[in-house]
């Protein structure tokens, strides 16, 4: 029966990082209301800054980020050049009586950069936004890349958490998402990073990838175990040839099935629980004392474009080709290729080129897809008053006609049961007013 239910409710929907959705963005907010936007962040606002590094010494099949291959270095210093300036274009539009909380380098590959690129780097940032003394700093690290070197220039930045992609050790696997990456390469990482004072290390797992089994992914986890990381996210492979050219590289074939799928994640769930994780959200697990499981904990646990955080900054300023960003106002996206990304940043500054300005009732949906997807529910009384009969009775429904248990209406509260967990991202779509008008294909929801 499980099984039937895991088939019914895999259609594809949106993984939820925002609300609505990048596919809902126009081009009608650019670079004009994303300068006016800006201009009203003041004192009153944390920041959470994201910087994008666009490029990889090699593809990862299973990758869907925005990224490219090269094996020159003169195009990553074009970029950052480019970089440079649209953070002083941004950094001058935005108060320094704004503090900075949070920065975080993703990509692509941060630590492809040159060690005297990456201190460079995180000084223009400080010479441009006024960060606060215990600012978390976390970096996305390919262990292929690393060497002395580089953990130190890592160190100079202040970097605090290490997020590290392993994905799975097995070699078959690795060989058929083209991410050949040794346990003992990804201990030596952690262990450089600990040394250094790093005082937190994440580790991404996923299943759903070519050739694995219930078996090899058991040995990844254990393996992953054996590293005591802080937090843990297990991700299911968004297979979107259509979106990403590359996995096409990736025989479907020799993918798991959505049933093995499901089987896959809630083995390795039940894994991490058993030696002292605590699970978050959908997919996240993290050890009691971290901040994620005490933000989860005190149900102030939020969902963003990076995915599950603690993070409680007022706006997410994304810097670099195709990053995104999280304003009051609304989203802005800037242009993904990187040329003509750098084109407009040597003549305007900023790189925008589309958005979405929020209403009201997209701030209260937002708030209850976000709150479905971090505690699994939502109270009524939490509503903004003009939405909250129309949202109340588009749960209460739901909830009338719910034949699997999924969830139930406890008082004055929606919430999921434990058997509807993890299909949270089926559950929130139900509120989503955009989803049926969306041009966006999405990956299958478990």
């Amino acid at each position: 029966m499980q099984d039937d239910l895991v088939k019914r409710l895999s259609s594809p929907v949106p993984r939820y990082t925002s609300y609505p959705t990048a596919p809902h963005f126009n081009d009608s907010i650019g670079t004009e209301v994303y300068a006016d936007w800006l201009g009203l962040l003041g004192r009153d606002n944390r920041l959470s800054l994201y910087a994008h590094i666009p490029y990889c010494d090699r593809l990862c099949w299973f990758c869907a980020c925005h990224t490219k291959q090269t094996l020159r270095y003169e195009p990553i210093e074009a970029y950052l050049k480019g970089l440079h300036a649209e953070i002083a274009a941004v950094g001058a539009r935005v108060s320094r009586d704004a503090p900075v909380t949070a920065l975080h380098f993703g990509g692509g590959s941060p630590t492809l950069l040159r060690p005297q690129d990456m201190i460079a780097l995180k000084h223009c940032l400080a010479q441009n936004f006024a960060f606060a003394s215990d600012a978390e700093i976390s970096v996305e690290m390919d262990p292929n890349d690393l060497d002395e070197a580089r953990h130190d220039a890592l160190s100079e930045i202040g970097m605090t958490r290490a997020s590290l992609g392993i994905q799975d050790f097995d070699p078959k696997v690795q060989k058929a998402i083209n991410r050949i990456q040794t346990f003992e390469q990804t201990r030596g990482v952690v262990e450089a990073a600990r040394a250094r004072g790093v005082r937190s290390v994440n580790c991404d797992i996923l299943y759903g990838l070519p050739y694995q089994t219930m078996e090899t992914l058991a040995e990844t986890v254990r393996a992953v175990i054996t590293l005591a990381p802080d937090r843990i996210a297990l991700f299911g492979y968004a297979h979107v040839p259509w979106m990403k050219k590359h996995q096409t590289m990736i025989d479907e074939a020799v993918l798991p099935g959505i049933v093995a799928r499901f089987h896959q994640m809630t083995m390795a769930a039940e894994m991490l629980v058993a030696v002292g994780y605590e699970a978050i959200g959908i997919d996240h697990f993290a050890l009691p004392a971290d901040r994620l499981a005490l933000a989860a904990r005190q149900g102030t646990l939020r969902r963003n474009f990076q995915g599950y955080t603690d993070d409680q900054a007022d706006a997410l300023i994304g810097l670099g080709a195709s990053s995104i960003g999280q304003l009051p106002q609304g989203y802005i996206q800037n242009m993904p290729a990187t040329g003509e990304y750098l084109r407009r940043v040597e003549e305007d500054g900023l790189a925008a080129v589309r958005g979405y300005a929020l209403t009201e009732e997209d701030r209260a949906r937002a708030f209850v897809i976000e709150r479905v997807m971090c505690d699994f529910g939502f109270a009524f009384a939490d509503l903004p008053s003009a939405f909250r009969r129309t949202i109340r009775a588009e749960a209460t429904g739901f909830a009338a006609a719910d034949r699997d248990g999924l969830c139930r209406i406890d008082g004055e509260r929606f919430l999921l049961t434990p058997a509807g967990r993890p299909f949270a991202r089926t559950v929130a779509a139900v509120f989503d007013a955009h989803l049926a008008s969306g041009r966006g294909r999405h990956s299958i929801a478990v």
